[in-house]
């Protein structure tokens, strides 16, 4: 099947979204993607599914159109996809677009509109214009952190603007995300980040309350003709909490929200958006109100969750894109359940118990999917280093569970 299919699928970064994003492209149509990354991630490691190659210094300007034109160059006369598997590759896509469009297809948005969705000022006037409700947001700098108050109540949570600068520093209980409970801790978080190599801006914003089953996530594909051909929303059981993981999805659910999908779709198709869009929100109980934190510029890292739901995501795009095959609205209504964490930490640590007697009917039903244990793509090897870092999701949340402040 694969000699047949007439594209090449290339995938920027080797993490565990690569890896769902490569099975997918694989279970639809035979063929093994190109993944390209700085470091070779154990997601994508020991497989038979995708070929990879280490290229250094990828996610920054000065090498990656050299080293994307060597790529296409290398691989002259195929037709290339080209997608993101993180938000900086997502965004050095979007900003050098015009020159990619020479060797590529790039299924994303231009530039303007990137900055109207992503720079604060424009986002908030978005939301409103849209009326999708957001957590009260602010900032704060180097300049000004020891005079900085909350123009809100604590809890607060405490985020890097800049990804690249922040994964790029060093500091004792560095996280990807905090909770500051009072000034006393607010103060000691931003005084630890400024006293490291990062001394870009902080986003500092109103904590909403709930457990991680309070949250939802939404995955959308949008055709180049600007309409909305798939949605899926997710919610998620359990998110992981080590460090470098708050945040991130550890356990989902596929749910159904006709009158919010409904929104989002409106939205997308107004503003002329076109490729995969994620949306991150959370649900406020205090007043009954999706409150948006962020719209990502790609499919999400958990978005395997629609593939496995019985919705090939990555079929939507190069059907669309690089086969011309027309395709209709469709919301997903399956029951699934994805994770990559053990099943004893799922029902050890998730605290909603409706969805986890949902979670193990499905499990009894066969609904549900680890992306990364494919049995096509199995041998000792990748077996072994599966086995041994799943095994270690005991350890990290033990030791992490609920702990999102300055402590390590």
């Amino acid at each position: 099947m694969a000699n047949t299919i007439p594209f090449l699928p290339i995938l920027l970064g080797s993490d565990m979204n690569a890896y769902g994003m490569a099975r997918a492209f694989y279970e639809a149509y035979g063929i093994k993607p190109l993944v390209l990354g700085r470091a070779h991630l154990t997601a994508t490691q020991d497989s038979r599914i995708l070929q990879f190659k280490q290229i250094d210094h990828l996610n920054e300007q000065e090498y990656f159109i050299p080293a994307m034109e060597k790529v296409a160059k290398d691989l002259e006369g195929k037709n290339l996809l080209l997608l993101a598997c993180g938000d900086d590759y997502a965004k050095l896509i979007i900003k050098n677009k015009p020159v990619l469009q020479q060797w590529y297809t790039v299924p994303y948005i231009d530039e303007s509109l990137m900055d109207e969705i992503l720079l604060k000022e424009n986002f908030y006037k978005m939301c409103e214009k849209y009326d999708f409700k957001y957590p009260g947001t602010t900032t704060v700098t180097a300049e000004n952190y020891e005079q900085f108050t909350p123009p809100f109540e604590y809890p607060i949570i405490l985020k890097a603007s800049n990804s690249v600068e922040y994964w790029a520093c060093s500091f004792p209980g560095k996280k990807k995300v905090f909770v500051a409970n009072d000034e006393a801790e607010k103060t000691a978080i931003l005084k630890a980040i400024y006293s490291s190599s990062y001394q870009d801006t902080m986003i500092v914003q109103e904590f909403i309350p709930g457990d991680d089953s309070y949250m939802r996530v939404l995955n959308a594909y949008v055709g180049k003709d600007g309409k909305v051909k798939l949605m899926c929303l997710g919610n998620p059981i359990l998110e992981e909490h080590s460090p470098e993981g708050i945040g991130s999805y550890a356990a989902i659910v596929t749910t159904y929200d006709k009158e919010l999908m409904d929104k989002v779709k409106f939205f997308l198709e107004d503003i002329g958006y076109t490729g995969f869009a994620n949306f991150d929100m959370k649900y406020d109980y205090r007043d009954n109100e999706y409150k948006l934190f962020e719209i990502n510029l790609r499919n999400g890292r958990s978005s395997y969750f629609v593939t496995a739901s019985g919705h090939n995501l990555m079929k939507y795009v190069a059907d669309d894109h690089m086969l011309n095959i027309n395709q209709e609205t469709t919301y997903v209504q399956n029951k699934h359940l994805w994770m990559i964490i053990p099943k004893g930490v799922l029902f050890k640590y998730a605290s909603n118990e409706k969805l986890k007697i949902e979670a193990k009917s499905l499990i009894h039903q066969g609904k549900w999917t680890n992306s990364l244990y494919y049995d096509k793509d199995m041998n000792a090897k990748r077996w072994v280093k599966l086995t041994l870092n799943n095994l270690n999701y005991y350890r990290k949340y033990k030791k992490y569970f609920n702990n999102k402040g300055l402590s390590e």
